[in-house]
């Protein structure tokens, strides 16, 4: 969502500590999720961890000294074990012969994106301020996630939607002949 490219502007003799745990928050989660939940849960826990990415920076609004500061980053940064789950579904869904260009397009899109982020969440802390643009990208963040949510959903239900794990990644990529059989 782009609140950490803020920590400097907000909190300039902090930023430092709030780096380091969100580093240690990104540790955390990609352990509880890569090793100790098990696989068949882990799909389970995309929207949730998604969420938890967002919903700590809400608090920024209030402009909470560093102690609780730092514990929402911290918190925030285990929502990055997301990750781990969308990328083990992107692996599910894409033939094996597509599998390198299917995790780099994934991954070129994500820095970008980022990328993008960083520098609108910057354009709004130039008009209002960190904490409230941190606020406004949480919100964002928070809405682009139950949207995204509901239309998967909302696709699962459909007859003869999600079954076809080859269908879903090979159309996804314009590919319309993988293996030779159609």
């Amino acid at each position: 969502m782009g609140g950490e490219s803020l920590y400097v502007s907000y909190a300039p003799s902090a930023a430092g500590t709030m780096y380091a745990c969100g580093a240690l928050g990104m540790f955390l989660g990609d352990l509880a999720v890569g090793r100790l939940v098990p696989p068949a849960l882990r799909p389970r826990l995309a929207t949730p961890l998604r969420l938890l990415l967002a919903v700590p920076y809400l608090f920024f609004f209030l402009r909470p000294g560093l102690a609780l500061s730092v514990l929402a980053v911290t918190v925030a940064a285990v929502g990055f074990a997301a990750s781990l789950v969308l990328q083990e579904r992107l692996m599910s869904l894409t033939p094996d012969e597509l599998a390198g260009q299917a995790f780099g397009l994934h991954t070129t899109g994500m820095v970008a994106l980022q990328g993008l982020g960083a520098a609108l969440v910057g354009t709004l802390a130039q008009l209002t301020s960190p904490a409230t643009a941190m606020t406004l990208m949480a919100t964002a963040s928070i809405a682009v996630t139950l949207t995204l949510s509901a239309l998967g959903k909302r696709e699962e239900r459909r007859p003869g939607a999600g079954g076809d794990g080859e269908r879903g990644a090979v159309g996804v990529l314009g590919v319309t002949d993988v293996d030779g059989a159609g």
